[in-house]
């Protein structure tokens, strides 16, 4: 049975919040900045969870051109990418070949670094939860173009709109440098807007204030 539901931001809020995959508060990131909110979609790991974000893919995808084959970068997006390609076919009648990588290359059996679909000649979109630095997303695109893929873009879960090492986001700099294009579910908009209508009026602080320090 196929339903025609589409993805809701703020109901996938709800559930992020409920598994303790987005917290509020501070968190001391990677890059030194302190955070006033964390996201951590190793945590959406039961199937209601992964049900309503590979149906936000899917959904998504399904306005995209272009889409060949999807691919989940080890190990995060294993998951994501083969619940999706079920999602496509459950919500929109589209049966999408899916693949992934391994961290390391494979000596026997079949070999190499690559595993499902094949990617050569095709146009690959890149499923992903957050892109924080790029560096992530860059090795897996030098990877498929290795492979002989081309690259018709990114999707992640979450768009944190806050820059990167320039003026510009991480985002936007995969973006520019690439020349493709990177589709979030939800961005730190998205969350602001969802504090605001609770009434969360000290976490909404917080959360403009690191915006108007390092926001795009």
């Amino acid at each position: 049975m196929t339903t025609t539901t589409t993805f809701n931001p703020q109901a996938f809020i709800d559930l992020a919040l409920s598994r303790g995959v987005l917290k509020f508060g501070e968190f001391t990131l990677k890059s030194g900045r302190v955070s006033p909110y964390f996201f951590n979609a190793g945590l959406l790991n039961d199937g209601e969870a992964l049900s309503l974000l590979a149906q936000g893919y899917a959904d998504q995808l399904i306005n995209c051109e272009h889409v060949d084959v999807i691919f989940g970068p080890a190990y995060k997006g294993i998951p994501f990418v083969a619940a999706t390609a079920v999602a496509l076919m459950q919500h929109h009648q589209k049966s999408v070949p899916w693949g992934f990588n391994r961290k390391e290359a494979k000596d026997h059996g079949e070999g190499g670094v690559l595993v499902g679909a094949a990617v050569a000649g095709k146009k690959v979109w890149i499923i992903d939860d957050v892109i924080t630095a790029g560096t992530a997303i860059r090795e897996v695109v030098n990877i498929l173009k290795n492979a002989g893929a081309e690259i018709a873009g990114v999707l992640v879960a979450l768009d944190r709109q806050e820059r990167g090492q320039g003026e510009l986001s991480a985002i936007q700099e995969v973006q520019k440098e690439l020349d493709i294009p990177v589709h979030a579910l939800i961005s730190m908009k998205d969350l602001m807007d969802y504090l605001d209508a609770k009434g969360e009026t000290q976490a909404l602080a917080a959360m403009q204030a690191y915006r108007a320090q390092y926001g795009i």
